[in-house]
């Protein structure tokens, strides 16, 4: 098997609209063109991976049931866009309790390398917190991407260390245009 790129999404603020502790699935909102945006990846060869924290179950705030129901209502929302998530990686710990893939940890990156036969040197990583940025940089994606939706926006104006890095966009329609032409430039004519 080719080893395929991916786009790795963070969920909250970055695919949907960011509610504190989200864990209704009748509150899931996904962002404006993040559908439209997550097919032209899919259709440009990319494999769509999802990497959320979910502190709010390590908290007792929630259940992974709940979390379940949540991400299942996202892939009806997203099917309605013809597209498809082709994993989803949950740390349900809280900060401070043990975690194998707790972002900023790549855990989850490479587990996606080795189940879906991803190359991570041609993969990028989308959030809206240094956490998901520090999280592709660990992993050796190529690009890490910050969307000002979200806490995005307060991400970047707080310029922590290492921001510089980072390719800083308006939404996810935008990181999926400059993945797209990033890509473009890549390919041997």
């Amino acid at each position: 098997m080719n080893p395929t790129p991916a786009v790795f999404l963070d969920r909250d603020g970055t695919l949907i609209e960011e509610r504190h502790f989200l864990y209704r699935p009748e509150d899931v909102v996904l962002l404006p063109g993040a559908g439209a945006a997550l097919r032209r990846l899919a259709d440009a060869g990319f494999k769509l991976v999802l990497v959320s924290n979910q502190s709010g179950v390590g908290r007792g705030y929630f259940t992974l049931a709940d979390v379940e129901r949540v991400h299942a209502r996202l892939g009806q929302d997203l099917a309605e866009e013809g597209v498809r998530l082709e994993r989803i990686y949950v740390a349900p710990e809280a900060p401070g309790q043990p975690s194998r893939g707790r972002k900023p940890s790549p855990q989850y990156l490479f587990d996606a390398r080795d189940e879906l036969g991803i190359d991570l040197a041609s993969s990028y990583m989308v959030g809206d917190k240094l956490i998901d940025l520090e999280c592709g940089w660990n992993a050796g994606v190529r690009r890490c991407l910050l969307v000002r939706t979200g806490y995005g926006a307060q991400t970047e104006r707080e310029r922590p260390p290492g921001l510089d890095r980072a390719v800083v966009v308006n939404d996810l329609p935008a990181a999926a245009e400059f993945i797209l032409a990033d890509q473009r430039k890549r390919r041997p004519a």
